[in-house]
This record gives structure tokens, sequence and C-alpha cells, in this order.
């Protein structure tokens, strides 16, 4: 079996009293394009730093392609890209300028081919000074030098952010073709809808532990049903009790929402003995599901 590409074992992360993670275990594989999704100020962006050694893990251990993040950093970093959620490079260079120099950092020969054909996919000007160039350019002067050295993994917190939709769909279609190459992408974000699009497993961390390690299309198939219920007499909805219910809301008049994840005979028993005005019974969004995992 390969060696995991990124391994955590219990990683925590204390900042005095306050929490950052609690004991994230992950295991991804080469060649994944792996999602990290949660709500801002769930832990994402402290699991990215840990893994570039920015910070230094409370307790517990991590190793990328098989090395310490803390004792071997140097090593990971020369195989390793990074989109952090804010770019804020360096001001006075010139986009051409900031590139050739991040590249002195990587063991790899100046390629101006690869320069030119990352700036002409991502529309950057190349002439054009750092600081007189929009969050949405600055953003993809990060992406281009985080592919120039081609890097074996590929870590991304919050990318797409200041993008427009039409360079976020060429974000994506770049970030395909790389990983048909071989690239591993770990991709942490708090929009659902682009995980769902790259991703085929997810981890989600909420409160800054690992709710659940899922598969897409597996959280899409798990047997749970959004039932939406109106009663006729508003007393029925306080009264009304079934097991293997989740997320309960009491709904505007007499409305009751929730989710039901047992048997679906056993709900139409019991409500078909209530007075109802109107009964919805649904497969929940891939978002709602998430959402339930959040709760």
């Amino acid at each position: 079996m390969n060696q995991p590409i990124i391994e955590t074992i219990q990683l925590s992360k204390h900042y005095g009293k306050n929490r950052g993670i609690e004991e994230v275990s992950l295991t991804i594989p080469e060649g994944e394009i792996f999602g990290f999704i949660g709500p801002n100020g769930a832990g994402k962006s402290t699991t990215i730093r840990i893994l570039l050694n920015l910070i230094f893990p409370s307790s517990g251990t991590a190793r990328i392609m098989g090395l310490d993040v803390v004792r071997e950093s140097k090593e990971i970093r020369s195989r390793t890209g990074y989109i952090p959620s804010e770019a804020s490079p360096y001001a006075s260079l010139k986009v051409c300028e900031f590139l050739e120099y991040m590249l002195r950092f990587y063991p790899v020969r100046k390629d101006d081919q690869r320069i030119s054909d990352l700036c002409e996919r991502f529309e950057l000007d190349r002439s054009r000074k750092m600081e007189d160039l929009s969050t949405g350019n600055r953003k993809k002067v990060s992406i281009v030098q985080s592919l120039l050295h081609r890097p074996e993994l590929l870590i991304l917190d919050e990318p797409t952010t200041g993008l427009d939709p039409l360079m976020q769909e060429t974000f994506f279609e770049v970030l395909r073709e790389e990983n048909r190459n071989g690239m591993t992408i770990f991709f942490s974000s708090h929009v659902l809808s682009e995980v769902q699009r790259l991703c085929k497993r997810v981890a989600i961390i909420r409160e800054g532990k690992i709710a659940g390690v899922e598969e897409i299309e597996a959280l899409r198939k798990k047997q749970l049903k959004k039932v939406s219920i109106e009663f006729l007499v508003p007393e029925e909805r306080e009264k009304f009790n079934l097991p293997h219910i989740e997320s309960l809301v009491f709904g505007p008049g007499s409305v009751l929402t929730f989710f039901h994840s047992g048997d679906i005979n056993a709900l139409i028993r019991t409500v078909s003995g209530k007075h109802i005005r109107d009964l919805t019974i649904e497969e929940p969004s891939l978002e709602e599901i998430f959402m339930h995992y959040y709760r």
C-alpha cells in the first residue's frame, strides 16, 4: 500500500485557553483531490498552518510524504504548493519579477514556457506591478506561483476568494488537469459547491474536531429524509414524538421540519393518526446534509 501523502494523528492546537483544533486524524492517499470543509472558525486554517510548519502543534503528529512537518519542513516546502486565503505578495515587484524570485526557492530550473502558459491561462499581465493589481489579480498571481514548480502536493485555503465566476471555472479546470498529471490536492473551503464539484471525499470539521470523513456520493445516499409537516391542530405539533428525529425546527404557525433517519413506514403510520394540512418528504440537499453535521 502506498504511503499517505498527508497523515495526521490526534493533531491538536491550543491558543492558551482557546480551542484551535482537537485530535484531528486524517489519512489522504496520493493522487486524490480531498475536500476539507467547515464553517469559518472551525479549524481549517489552523490545520493547514500546522501542515506547513507556520505554527507548531500542541500535541499529536503530522507527516507529509512521509516527512515530519516540524523536523523536515524544508524538504516538504520544496515539494509542496500553497495558495493562502489572502494573497499579499511583494508590492514593489512586477508580476514577472515576483514569479522569477519565488522560483529560486525551489530546486527546479526556470521554465519560461511554464510561466508564460500559466499567466496566459489566468489572464495575467506580467509587466504590471503587484501594488497596482486588484484583489482578484493578486489571487491569480498566488495561484500561478503555487503551480510553477509542479508540486507533488497543492494545499488550498479558501482559494477562490476574489476570483470572478469565469476565472473560478478556469481555476477548477487547471486543478483537474494537474490532478490527472499526478498532483494531490488538499482543498479547504467553506463553500460546499466548490468541494462538491472537485472532490470525491471530504472531511467535515466542526468546532476544531473532525465530525466525519465521507465520500460525496455516500453522503448523498444516506438514509436521511427531510420532512415538513403542517398540522391543522397546533397542539399536535407540540406533542409530536417519533424516534430517529434530528434537527427539529418549529416553523411559523403549525409547521414542523426535521430530518428523519429511521423507517419511513413508521413515520407514515405515526402521522396518519394526526390532523395534517400538508406533508412533504424529500431528499435533503447535500448542503443540508453538511449543515446537519455542523449542528
